[in-house]
Order: C-alpha cells, then sequence, then structure tokens
C-alpha cells in the first residue's frame, strides 16, 4: 500500500488495515474506498475510485455543513 501512495504522489491521509478492524467499522469490501466524517458524524462511505471533481465535491458538501 505505501508503495502505491508514494508512487501515485499522494498526499492526504492513507491507513494501513491490515487486519481489517477500520474497514469493518465503515462497511469497507475492498480497496479503493473513501470514508468521510461529517462534523455532525454522519459517516459516507464510497467504494471505488473518485474523480478530482468528485473528491472536490464530496470535501465541499463536508465544508459546508
Amino acid at each position: 500500500m505505501q508503495d502505491f501512495v508514494n508512487e501515485n504522489g499522494l498526499t492526504f491521509s492513507n491507513i494501513n488495515d491490515s487486519v481489517g478492524e477500520v474497514f469493518a467499522r465503515f462497511d469497507v469490501p475492498y480497496q479503493p474506498a473513501w470514508v468521510f466524517i461529517a462534523k455532525d458524524r454522519i459517516v459516507t462511505t464510497r467504494i471505488g475510485v473518485l474523480s478530482d471533481l468528485e473528491l472536490e465535491a464530496e470535501l465541499n458538501r463536508l465544508a459546508s455543513n
């Protein structure tokens, strides 16, 4: 996983959940996956690749809450 992060120059936080504890908590069946947690603790899980525009839209949605 760290090789992928390094090769793609990812600058946002990534976790290594080798035992699957966090994945299970947020119902993530596989990578890539995104878990967005709003200020009001509402969790949105998105499975699959997000385009830059989709990611920006999710972040803007969280920022406006």
